[in-house]
């Protein structure tokens, strides 16, 4: 049975749309957008909000809130919590929001990262009212039973443990990242050790962590294809009483400022061979310590080609063409307040051993200023369209505004970006390169341990 709120259409249209304004009963598919990918924010009833009116006929909205692995109290409870969300509120149970939601076409979905917990849905603009009051029950009235943790959400967690220990890539890089920076960014995404379900997942302590988790100054609403004047008004009247009271003995939001680390783990599996060698990188555009430069350097060591059928025009691209064994990877992981910029190396283990060594050779060549001008001119460019390919996507951009929202009270706007990018000089990228080799490096090792090198092996000190 439809609820008497107002918000929901009857048979398609009906009670929805007495409660719409002129202005969206005569917008049609879309109001025109203004030609830039920048978001408007502002604050409504204490809940910091972004939107970006762009043309379409749907919209995405958000709830970004700093909730990640990295801000977790108990292993596990990040992962918990947004398999928590949309199973039912004071109001709704799972099933009437699920069939409401198929009713108007929406979609729901949610997912965490090492910094952020996301909780979202798509549908047609002129259910934004709708949709904005079921995001406001989600993060303040959400129940939190033992029978779904034990017959739902236990299993998943469960279920995504046994995906990630047949991943050697995915255990190499969470390796990696633990490595680095120990507790906060170094928790895995998803659990490798059943510690997490058996001794810390407990509805009432994730029930706890929510009422922190989903305390005002901690989250940000974030709409992709919503003129900001409407979402202000929505995000203030729905809102205004979303505020969870903070249950007693909740805990806190961890913000110690993340340190890099380094060394060296190597872990025997017989799945398959994955290689990864880190370094320090740079925070968001919005942290405290971005460097563009770190984005240039990660385009120009590359590794796969961005033209099908053809071996690509990368430093290590070329430089491991004779390893056809090897699949490599490079990626500037940006995160509030530090970075790890990482190349991975999978297939098979000798091929992997060769190719992690032209990976040093790489980065040294680079530090030596033995670049081209024309390679140097391609990776500048390449990870300007990356990073504005990135930030103009409907999901990446919502994340990416609400996680500069949260962490640091500003939106990323990838125009300004794009032009930060765009001013990397050859110097700043032989300096940045020599640096990471003379610090710290990070390298996990998964797979066959008798032949994957150690570091010190492949150039690099620990």
């Amino acid at each position: 049975m439809l609820p008497n709120t107002g918000l929901i259409r009857s048979a398609q249209s009906g009670l929805r749309r007495q409660c719409l304004n002129t202005t969206i009963q005569h917008r049609g598919l879309a109001a025109a957008a203004s030609g830039s990918f920048s978001y408007e924010t502002g604050d409504a009833s204490g809940v910091k909000f972004a939107s970006r009116d762009i043309p379409g006929a749907t919209t995405t909205l958000a709830v970004v809130a700093r909730a990640g692995t990295r801000f977790q109290p108990y292993p596990g409870y990040s992962e918990a919590l947004h398999k928590y969300a949309f199973k039912g509120t004071t109001r709704r149970s799972a099933l009437r929001i699920n069939r409401e939601a198929e009713l108007l076409g929406g979609q729901l979905f949610a997912y965490h990262t090492r910094e952020n917990l996301v909780i979202g849905a798509k549908f047609l603009r002129d259910d934004l009212p709708y949709f904005t009051e079921l995001l406001a029950e989600v993060v303040s009235q959400t129940r939190y039973t033992r029978h779904e943790l034990e017959e739902e959400i236990v299993p998943a967690v469960q279920e995504e443990r046994k995906k990630l220990l047949k991943d050697v890539h995915g255990m190499a890089v969470n390796s990696a990242h633990a490595i680095a920076f120990h507790r906060g960014l170094g928790e895995p995404l998803h659990q490798t050790s059943s510690v997490a379900v058996n001794k810390y997942i407990n509805n009432e302590w994730i029930h706890d962590w929510a009422s922190t988790a989903y305390a005002k100054s901690n989250y940000a609403l974030v709409a992709n294809g919503a003129q900001a004047s409407e979402f202000s008004k929505w995000t203030k009247e729905f809102f205004s009483d979303a505020q969870i009271q903070t249950r007693q003995n909740a805990p806190s939001i961890d913000s110690t400022q993340s340190k890099y680390h380094g060394g060296e783990e190597r872990i025997a599996h017989d799945g398959g061979n994955a290689l990864v060698l880190a370094f320090p990188g740079s925070s968001s555009f919005t942290g405290g310590s971005w460097k563009p430069e770190i984005a240039v350097l990660a385009s120009l060591l590359g590794g796969e080609s961005s033209v099908k059928w053809a071996p690509g025009f990368s430093l290590l691209s070329k430089a491991t063409e004779a390893f056809p064994g090897a699949h490599i990877t490079t990626q500037s992981a940006t995160y509030s307040d530090a970075g790890l910029l990482h190349v991975s190396v999978t297939g098979k283990a000798t091929d992997v051993r060769s190719a992690g060594t032209e990976v040093v050779k790489a980065i040294k060549a680079v530090a030596d200023g033995q670049i081209s001008q024309e390679d140097f001119k391609k990776a500048v460019a390449t990870a300007r369209f990356r990073a504005l390919e990135t930030g103009q996507s409907t999901e990446a951009g919502i994340l990416q505004t609400g996680a500069g929202l949260v962490h640091g009270g500003k939106a990323h706007q990838i125009d300004e970006l794009g032009t930060s990018i765009g001013k990397v000089t050859e110097s700043q990228l032989k300096t940045v390169a020599k640096t990471l080799l003379e610090g710290k490096a990070t390298v996990s090792s998964v797979g066959d341990l008798n032949i994957l090198p150690f570091a010190e092996e492949i150039g690099v000190q620990v």
